[in-house]
């Protein structure tokens, strides 16, 4: 009798030929096997290599990172010319594109598909003369040691192919999480990549899962309904130029992620949306470039996904290719919109769901809603022989949730200037060292109210955070860290430090000591401080008693200590305030910010290296 999982292959899978032998020429095992198996990661490693051996003046093979697990991370830079290094990209004044497959490493039509493109480009079968018009950047893996946990039976409702990846990496950590916080080994690898070749187009290939329809991808392109403000049309008239070609080619691409705003109920409808940082498409449009989700569907056969990737991806190559040097030109300009952008500027922080509602209809399948008899809740099963449209609502614009005022500058503190430090250079943002102490004026955030999520998420102990920017003076100590909103990404500078943003360092959890109170008044002498403060002081009295009408407050013998714990002199002023402040202004003496790495600040290259994980 087979097995439940043996069940489901067997369902869903075509019947798998013996594995091939190493190709002599630079096909892929995907290809050779009809579609039906993909390769290890020793195979990437081989063609990386073959290409750069077969054309030499058209690819080369770069390693660029080392895995937990101690593997190489491997890039293709392709070029017409043998134009590799960036100053020399720079040069000619060609965009780049990087794209970049298997972040999830069973989401593999991006890593075939890619490398498959790569040969027709340097053979000149597809879109000729190209490479002499942009540099392409392959990552065929990216989450590398995922990519290697291999085997079948792990994305069940995947078509194909028998055997993949795992979705993250060693660490059991999702890098698809993890831009703004930078925390893996890989993720530091790929901002130093990204730092080194500043691609103008940055493209994250993925395979969706969940309902079954008849769409087969999902092309988002940022800046578009998000980002900077010159740069949103020409992000439309990119997805425009990329649908319009894959429709021409016999697909059904859609223009936003297509999950619905209520799981398993089509008639909850889409909506649009903006992602936060932690995303590819919420952080490289963040840095003023335009970032590219593309998302295959996983119910759609193998075969037709890798395809449905390469044409995607020759849309975009042929798009940047006729327009890329016009937009380059107007990313630059971002960038010096952002660097004189004065202090006081609207942020939009956080982008929602819109409330225009539309009708969409749908290319999708007939379904069914059933109670279940296992689960006890409602099943949905689709019946793909039988096409219809459906007519479900969909939120076609985004609004600006949180708006903020940006600062001349955030000051970090000495006491965590070292690790920040290292997370500013892996982004590309400059800042400069207080060389010696100033009296200024700030604004600090006092938090009143805090929640830590129930359990872990991405190895972190997330927390929320209600509290207020409060004025007052302080002193800008020696070794702390003057960061300047006025620069290319200055909004990611307030994406990282703002206590209120989805992705801030704060929310995932780099600070949680302050909400620890490490010295504190023992009860029985807080009782004695009460009984002091209340004899002495009226105003004090009067406050004590507002606060007794609170029955919350009345029974709780641990506040009423704390009132009086806090009006103590011995009372930690730190307990609860975020060390990192706003300045209004840069003080007059401060350094001017250097560029991101400076060995000025003490940085070796070696250390620089290591910190954007480039082996």
């Amino acid at each position: 009798m087979l097995s439940a999982a043996s069940l489901l292959i067997a369902l869903s899978l075509p019947t798998a030929p013996p594995l091939p032998a190493a190709s002599t020429d630079l096909r892929t095992i995907a290809e050779e096997s009809g579609f039906v198996r993909t390769g290890r990661y020793d195979e990437v490693i081989r063609l990386c290599d073959r290409f750069a051996e077969s054309f030499p003046s058209q690819v080369r093979c770069q390693r660029f990172g080392m895995t937990p697990q101690g593997r190489p991370m491997v890039a293709l830079v392709a070029s017409a010319d043998g134009t590799f290094e960036p100053d020399a990209i720079v040069r000619k004044g060609r965009p780049v594109v990087l794209a970049q497959g298997c972040i999830h490493a069973g989401e593999v039509d991006g890593k075939d598909a890619g490398l498959w493109l790569v040969r027709k480009l340097v053979t000149g079968e597809v879109l000729p003369g190209v490479l002499s018009k942009l540099t392409l950047v392959f990552v065929p893996v990216f989450n590398v040691d995922g990519h290697e946990r291999f085997g079948p039976n792990q994305r069940p409702n995947q078509r194909g192919p028998v055997e993949t990846g795992w979705r993250v990496n060693a660490q059991n950590l999702n890098l698809n999480r993890d831009y703004a916080k930078a925390e893996t080994i890989e993720m530091q690898a790929m901002l130093g990549l990204l730092g080194r070749f500043d691609p103008l187009l940055y493209v994250d290939l993925h395979v969706t899962d969940g309902a079954d329809f008849q769409p087969d991808v999902a092309v988002q392109i940022e800046p578009r309904l998000g980002g900077a403000d010159t740069l949103r049309p020409i992000g439309s008239e990119l997805s425009q130029r990329v649908l319009d070609e894959l429709r021409r080619g016999g697909h059904q691409p859609v223009d936003f992620y297509p999950s619905f705003v209520r799981k398993d109920d089509p008639t909850s409808g889409f909506v649009a949306e903006v992602p936060p940082p932690r995303f590819s498409t919420g952080y490289w449009p963040r840095r003023n470039r335009f970032g590219v989700l593309v998302e295959t569907h996983s119910w759609k056969s193998y075969d037709k996904r890798v395809k449905t990737t390469f044409d995607t991806l020759v849309a975009l190559l042929r798009g940047i290719a006729e327009r890329g040097a016009e937009w380059q030109k107007a990313a630059g300009e971002a960038d010096r919109i952002d660097e004189k952008r004065p202090a006081g500027s609207r942020y939009p922080l956080v982008y929602d769901t819109g409330p225009t509602k539309v009708e969409l209809r749908f290319p999708g399948y007939a379904y069914k809603l059933e109670p279940s008899s296992v689960s006890g809740g409602l099943r949905i099963s689709y019946d793909p022989s039988r096409p219809e449209v459906w007519k479900i609502p969909f939120f076609p614009t985004v609004v600006e949730k949180t708006q903020i005022k940006l600062p001349a500058a955030y000051v970090v503190p000495a006491q965590h200037a070292g690790w920040l430090s290292a997370k500013l250079r892996l982004h590309g943002l400059k800042y400069s060292v207080v060389p010696e102490t100033q009296a200024t004026t700030c604004t600090a955030y006092r938090v009143k109210n805090r929640t830590f999520a129930d359990a872990p998420y991405e190895g972190r102990h997330t927390v929320r955070v209600e509290g207020e920017w409060l004025r007052e003076s302080c002193s800008v100590e020696p070794g702390g860290l003057l960061i300047p909103t006025a620069q290319r990404g200055g909004g990611l500078v307030a994406q990282l430090l703002e206590p209120d943003a989805p992705d801030s360092l704060l929310h995932w959890g780099f600070f949680n000591p302050i909400f620890e109170q490490k010295e504190y008044l023992e009860d029985y002498i807080a009782e004695q401080v009460a009984e002091q403060l209340l004899a002495s002081d009226a105003g004090l009295r009067k406050e004590f008693s507002k606060l007794l009408a609170n029955p919350t407050f009345a029974s709780s013998p641990a506040a009423r200590l704390h009132f009086f714990a806090e009006r103590h002199p011995s009372y930690d002023r730190s307990f609860q305030r975020y060390p990192i402040v706003r300045l209004e202004s840069l003080p007059p003496s401060g350094k001017q910010p250097v560029a991101a790495g400076s060995e000025r600040y003490g940085m070796s290259m070696k250390g620089q290296q290591e910190a954007a994980g480039r082996r």
